[in-house]
């Protein structure tokens, strides 16, 4: 009875849904309760259901659900709760993802943390993506893997059993005794994990997080499929006709946009992409450097997610080490990376460096031929024998047109693989797919780097590649056109504001080619003591978004996004972006993001009111 009382309100909230839930693929900061994050959503939807009320204006009043898309949105959190209600369990123990392996990795890296046996059974065929020798050799995962005809007869195991099966119907579990973790999984749509019983629900957090680091949630679309799948009980098929005119338009795209001749990867986001680059070279490292330490370097203040990352990989194998790289502020990233490889080389270690350029959130950008100079450097062991040269993993999400890897470019005789968040200028803020490049110094690094986006199933989706094909043909105009109204914005608050400090990039590297529509504002502040300073400075930054969120609504968000195809977003990296990166690298500053698309003129009057207010 409860089932069909679930099914038939579900029903209504598909039809009625806000146009956001399937569209939007970044959150807003100022509905957002980072602290109930993973509840929130969930407790004011269950009082809808409650109340039979499926209205879009009751659903579209609902808080933001999760932090990020990737990790999980309003159509996969109700799918959620609509598989964990029809097997009366709580809606924590249901978990989908895009991806059909990492759910499975998910597991075995927190049993491998734990030290804990697991076996995973399977019926009919394993995903053709999972590569069982890999696994255990490259991410040190340990298990028994077990073909059984059926699931009649489970045996009792000590420790965990996971059973993994293809399914038409993914959202349909049948659960038995003796498995830990049921995972559904479906050739178009991905995944869906079943947490099974009390005992297993300390596993949730870190499989939450697995999701959220090192892959997505299956997307809003594919969410969606699954669900007229489970309404309507029809047969989930996909129009396949223009995927491959889609995917080859968008390689040949990045390839010229890039100036490189490699083929492009295509992973289903940013970190998808980075931690498939990252095992990609571990694979590289264990198999052409053996018994050699393998060091990640990663700046202290970047982007949170990819620090977070690295130390992950490197907390399940000993072989692997996280360094800081310091690289703007009152830190020079050239004279950072001498020392660093400086150190590396001594103790014959394999070094991989991860940077962005520009920085972000300070914008800066080193002096290229230095940096070439200095990655290029040959370097001795304690031995004397040559030293491992680097891989320069660069991210240059803020300035995707920036030619850095062709034959007659800067990082032509570096090993160098670059990589885009996709959910920035390459899609306009429409998917989160990101791709990555790489210089023929690196050809032969590219596929063990494929190898893994395969082995973690984090391809573009179809219609993420259908999304790109769109929207990367204009990306460069639009990331010139932004830029003007970027540079038109900060000479403006240069002008009304002179004692405020803006990071942007100089007229001179503008010229080079580094036109980021990106920047950030150190507003200034006052007070007797320091921490009265931060306080001040720390209110009249959420005083400004505030103020312009309010006046101008339908263009100015309080998001973290980048390169979107209209309006203006305003966040503080240490609130947002840096959510997991150590205290005191934040950084409580406001950055700003503008598009090609805006009323200049009112964001220059609201700043002006601002300024007056101050």
């Amino acid at each position: 009875m409860l089932g069909n009382t679930v099914l038939t309100y579900i029903k209504a909230v598909i039809e009625n849904m806000p146009a956001d839930w399937l569209n939007l693929t970044t959150h807003r900061l100022d509905i957002y309760d980072e602290s109930l994050a993973k509840t929130q959503f969930l407790e004011q939807f269950e009082i809808l259901f409650k109340n039979n009320n499926s209205q879009l204006s009751s659903l579209n009043e609902l808080p933001t659900a999760y932090d990020y898309i990737r990790l999980g949105h309003p159509l996969s959190c109700v799918l959620e709760w609509t598989i964990a209600s029809l097997n009366n369990i709580k809606a924590e123990q249901v978990i989908s993802f895009s991806s059909k392996t990492v759910p499975v990795l998910a597991v075995l890296r927190t049993n491998l943390l734990a030290n804990k046996n697991t076996r995973i059974l399977y019926t009919g065929e394993l995903p053709e993506c999972f590569d069982a020798n890999v696994i255990k050799n490259t991410y040190g995962y340990v298990f028994d893997l077990e073909k059984v005809e059926n699931d009649d007869a489970i045996s009792v195991f000590n420790g965990t059993t996971i059973f993994l099966s293809e399914k038409v119907d993914v959202c349909n579990f049948n659960i038995i005794p003796n498995v830990d973790f049921f995972i559904n999984t479906h050739s178009l749509l991905g995944s869906v994990l079943l947490v099974n019983g009390e005992e297993n629900e300390s596993y949730i957090s870190e499989i939450q997080h697995v999701r959220r680091r090192e892959t997505i949630a299956m997307t809003p679309a594919n969410t969606l499929v699954a669900f007229n799948s489970l309404l309507d009980q029809t047969t989930i098929t996909t129009n396949n006709n223009s995927v491959e005119s889609n995917k080859t338009l968008v390689l040949n795209t990045i390839q010229d946009i890039t100036n490189t001749a490699i083929k492009p990867l295509v992973g289903s986001s940013g970190l998808s992409m980075q931690y498939a680059i990252v095992m990609g070279l571990v694979h590289d490292a264990l198999e052409n450097h053996k018994g050699k330490a393998i060091k990640i370097i990663v700046p202290p203040n970047c982007y949170g997610g990819t620090n977070d990352q690295a130390r992950r990989v490197a907390a399940c194998s000993d072989a692997i080490e996280v360094m800081d790289l310091p690289v703007d502020g009152d830190n020079d990233m050239v004279q950072s990376i001498d020392m660093v490889l400086n150190t590396i080389a001594k103790e014959d270690a394999i070094p991989y460096i991860i940077a962005e350029i520009p920085t972000n959130p300070r914008v800066e950008v080193p002096d290229l031929e230095q940096l070439k100079a200095v990655l290029t450097k040959p370097r001795k062991t304690e031995t004397g024998a040559t030293a491992v040269d680097p891989v320069f993993i660069l991210d240059q999400t803020f300035c995707p047109n920036v030619h850095f890897l062709g034959e007659d470019n800067i990082l032509a005789s570096v090993r160098t693989i670059a990589y885009v968040s996709g959910s920035k200028f390459p899609s306009g803020g429409k998917c989160t797919a990101g791709y990555c490049v790489a210089n023929k110094k690196s050809e032969g690094l590219m596929q063990k780097i494929e190898l893994h986006l395969r082995l973690c199933d984090n391809e573009a989706t179809h219609l993420q590649m259908e999304l790109l094909a769109k929207q990367l043909p204009s990306m460069n105009q639009r990331i010139h056109d932004a830029y003007i109204n970027t540079r038109e914005f900060v000479t403006f608050i240069n002008e009304k504001l002179p004692e405020a400090k803006i990071n942007f990039v100089s007229e001179a590297l503008a010229s080079q080619g580094f036109t980021p529509s990106v920047f950030s504002l150190d507003l200034p502040t006052k007070g007797n003591t320091d921490e009265d300073k931060e306080t001040y400075k720390r209110a009249l930054n959420l005083k400004l978004i505030n103020l312009m969120i309010t006046k101008i609504p339908n263009e100015s968000k309080f998001c973290v996004s980048y390169g979107q195809l209209k309006g203006c977003y305003w966040t503080i990296p240490a609130t947002s972006t840096q959510g997991t990166t150590k205290e005191g690298d934040k950084d409580y500053i406001v950055r700003v993001a503008l598009s090609a698309n805006l009323d200049l003129e009112r964001h220059k009057t609201i700043f002006t009111e601002f300024v007056d207010n101050i």
